[in-house]
């Protein structure tokens, strides 16, 4: 079992602690580091928030995020070994060639230690805001994983199609050195079946309170079975949960990462308080 960490750069921290932290959180001995992604927050969240079973979104909305990319980078530039990753990038409301320039770029200056979790996202006040139509998420999000990959070549085809035209010729460089996995997030049985079905994993996400290992479980099946179907080998999908509600309860989550690794989870992403002292609970949960 993997241990990842959630990477301090929202709410109130200032940019030079992100690579101070990155650092620490790396020597502290974490197999990876993680930024979740928000661009804009409405003053008011009217949308349906679908980690909460009355889907409220209840956090403040003034929580300063710093740019997930831009942090990353930040990252970057301090570690030598950690894996660095979104969990998770609110993919059809980006720019995909711009991103997959971002990414490449970011995956080039680490060393090619970026993975990149991404979601169809749920704020219609951010799609708004960033006049980006909300309605045609999740087919944006399926060419927009073609279209990353496609640009990871360095040399894409040129298309046309109902939602992103990209001309002939076009060279995006520099090309990855590998692919940039992609895990698709998600708890819809839609969104369960578009990681099996094209993912290189899975990105999930439960709380601590409510974490539940037999639904991860189903839904793991869910997504083998899909990619089964599409000729896919499911054994060579990474899974990855988000506990949130973790900071502090390193000793709760140490206790459950056997139920998770019968699961069918290869990592975990938490927060913690002392990373040091956190890891060390962790790791020897891991290893129990």
């Amino acid at each position: 079992m993997r241990i990842g960490v959630k990477l301090p750069h929202t709410g109130p921290v200032t940019g030079p602690s992100i690579p101070t932290r990155a650092r620490e959180l790396e020597l502290a001995g974490f197999d990876s580091l993680w930024v979740s992604d928000h661009v804009v927050l409405p003053e008011r969240i009217e949308s349906w928030y679908p980690f909460d079973p009355e889907g409220k979104a209840t956090w403040p909305t003034d929580t300063p995020y710093f740019e997930a990319v831009v942090a990353l980078a930040a990252a970057a530039a301090v570690t030598d070994r950690v894996r660095l990753g979104t969990a998770a990038l609110v993919l059809p409301q980006r720019n995909p060639v711009l991103l997959a320039k971002q990414a490449a770029s970011v995956d080039a200056l680490s060393g090619g230690r970026l993975v990149l979790g991404v979601g169809a996202g749920w704020l219609k006040e951010e799609f708004d805001a960033l006049a980006m139509p909300f309605e045609t998420r999740g087919p944006r999000m399926v060419e927009w994983i073609a279209l990353l990959r496609d640009c990871w070549t360095g040399r894409p085809e040129g298309r046309t199609s109902e939602h992103y035209d990209l001309p002939p010729h076009t060279l995006v460089l520099p090309a990855p050195a590998r692919p940039i996995p992609l895990l698709v997030g998600g708890h819809s049985p839609t969104a369960l079946r578009r990681a099996g079905r094209l993912g290189d994993g899975w990105l999930a996400q439960q709380s601590l309170p409510d974490l539940d290992p037999a639904v991860l479980a189903a839904e793991i099946g869910v997504i083998r079975a899909a990619a089964e179907k599409a000729g896919r080998d499911p054994d060579a999908l990474d899974v990855v949960l988000r506990i949130v509600q973790a900071a502090g309860r390193a000793d709760e989550v140490a206790r459950r990462l056997g139920e998770l690794a019968k699961a069918g989870v290869d990592e975990v992403v938490v927060d913690v308080e002392d990373a040091a002292a956190d890891h060390a609970v962790l790791r020897d949960g891991a290893g129990a």
